[in-house]
């Protein structure tokens, strides 16, 4: 049986995407006899409160790397399993020496690192002359001994695995002697659809609001953050109820998540409602507040439209998006700054912070529903596929291949 240990900036999954990944991925892999212990932060284990969930590290500091080696080394381990994204880090770089820490100390089990997102975030230390910063950089990704974003972190690794298609690119631009290595595995909807028909859900939906039974309903789903673009959601209904003014705004999701914690949580929550009041839409918009996952489920297959106006732009990263996508809805998202072509034709996609285009998409879509069917058939080509099944069989895959061919020559790596 293989053992897996996975590495995880925090664990908490209902209050993060990346750990609410890593959390599903595990069940899946379980299902198919791969066991797995996570390590993560001494907080969140105690939150975890589960005997798979390690607290090895107080923090991301440097100060933590030693302890998390010595734990390592003392873990039954076949594959060690690295999850990054900077944020679940709290932006700190220690963890980006933690391959080349292990290879040091004679680790010799295969290492694998999915990277959730790429080439936007570096290091810029202060004290470090930009131009000689610049230089190291640049050196050191030449003879692929460490990349200018993730410094050891994927050179010392035998398997890297993203996520989308951007971090894709951008990888194989930067480290092309690594491309042998880098896989594709895109992720799955964040919630499983409960099995419902469509017709008692939009039913107990609008009972459950005291909504009419004519009442078109508009559904966002995910936590709510000012990345969002609820900013822009907001004031764009607002023009949808003067042609439209049966239509409901549904916002599924809490604030408090790894992003926006505690005061600030409540403040933006605040914040929004304040706004609501502001724009007079009174009962035309509903905040659920955090549901379960079964609750939301049935919640999207009552809906009619989804919307995911993000600032930054939609992409197949989202969870959120897959979800929408999976419960058959037509849905008006932003355009990202690098256009997908895999999104182009299942999606009604409009700039980012944009009032008035989205109101536009918004008000057509509700009235021409020709155009959402169509919408609708093209995601079901990218939801079809994408389902954790094939996602933890495709891991199970590179573990194994990754066992059979464990030694990582770091010298072939020089371009």
């Amino acid at each position: 049986m293989v053992h897996v240990t996975l590495i995880a900036g925090t664990y908490e999954p209902t209050r993060c995407g990346v750990a609410h990944y890593t959390d599903r991925l595990r069940t899946s892999l379980e299902q198919r006899g791969i066991q797995s212990v996570v390590m993560t932060t001494h907080t969140a284990a105690q939150t975890a409160n589960t005997p798979d969930i390690i607290g090895a590290v107080r923090d991301w500091r440097l100060s933590s790397l030693i302890p998390l080696v010595r734990a390592l080394h003392a873990m039954p381990t076949d594959v060690l399993h690295i999850q990054h994204a900077a944020g679940t880090y709290g932006f700190e770089r220690a963890i980006f020496l933690l391959p080349l820490l292990l290879r040091a100390t004679g680790w010799h089990q295969p290492i694998v690192v999915t990277v959730h997102e790429y080439g936007w975030w570096e290091w810029q230390p202060r004290w470090l002359p930009p131009p000689l910063l610049e230089w190291l950089k640049q050196w050191g990704q030449h003879h692929g001994w460490w990349d200018r974003e993730d410094g050891f972190l994927l050179t010392c690794s035998n398997v890297i695995i993203t996520t989308n298609a951007d971090a894709e690119i951008a990888l194989r631009e930067r480290l092309p002697a690594l491309s042998d290595r880098l896989h594709r595995l895109a992720i799955a909807p964040n919630i499983d659809i409960v099995p419902i028909d469509k017709t008692s859900a939009r039913q107990t939906l609008r009972e459950v609001r005291g909504w009419a039974a004519e009442t078109e309903i508009i559904a966002f789903f995910g936590f709510l953050h000012p990345v969002k673009g609820l900013e822009t959601l907001l004031p764009a209904f607002k023009q949808v109820l003067a042609t439209h003014p049966h239509a409901r705004l549904l916002l599924i999701g809490g604030v408090e998540s790894l992003a926006l914690v505690g005061e600030q949580a409540t403040t933006y929550w605040q914040q929004l409602h304040t706004r609501v009041a502001a724009l007079e839409l009174g009962e035309t918009v509903h905040f659920t507040g955090y549901v379960s996952a079964e609750t939301a489920s049935c919640y999207l297959s009552g809906a009619d439209i989804g919307v995911l106006p993000f600032n930054h732009g939609v992409t197949l990263k989202s969870g959120s998006l897959l979800a929408l996508l999976a419960h058959d809805l037509p849905v008006i998202a932003t355009q990202p700054d690098s256009p997908d072509r895999e999104l182009e034709n299942c999606l009604r996609l409009v700039p980012p912070r944009d009032v008035n285009e989205l109101a536009i998409a918004l008000t057509e879509l509700l009235h021409d529903r020709t155009n959402g069917k169509q919408l609708k058939h093209a995601s079901r080509t990218i939801t079809q596929t994408l389902v954790w099944d094939a996602i933890a069989d495709a891991h199970l895959q590179l573990y194994q291949s990754a066992l059979l061919n464990p030694v990582l020559n770091l010298g072939a790596l020089k371009q």
